[in-house]
């Protein structure tokens, strides 16, 4: 039998995977090589820096991993959270949290 958490954690994972702004993982490779190009040339700060000054702001959450968008240079980081899907979205070159859903 499952417990609790873990069943929420597995619908909340189940959603996040079935939302259509979701990328496949051809995609998520792509934007995995797009970030770190853009790291490389020194436009953004390293997923790792941002998920250093990220997570410990999110105490009581669960880190299910970060998106990149390269066209805007803004890491999505998403966590769960009571069952809910929250997302941090982060300012690539300055670090600086531009949304956060609660």
């Amino acid at each position: 039998m499952l417990k609790k958490t873990t069943f929420l954690t597995l619908l909340a994972l189940g959603v996040a995977a079935a939302a259509p702004q979701m990328a496949s993982s051809k995609d998520r490779r792509g934007e995995q090589n797009e970030a770190r190009a853009q790291m490389m040339a020194g436009k953004v700060k390293s997923i790792r820096s941002i998920e250093n000054q990220i997570l410990p702001r999110m105490a009581g959450s669960e880190y299910i991993g970060p998106e990149f968008d390269p066209n805007a240079l803004v890491y999505r980081l998403k966590f769960i959270r009571d069952g809910r899907v929250l997302f941090v979205d982060v300012d690539g070159r300055t670090g600086a949290i531009l949304r956060q859903t609660r």
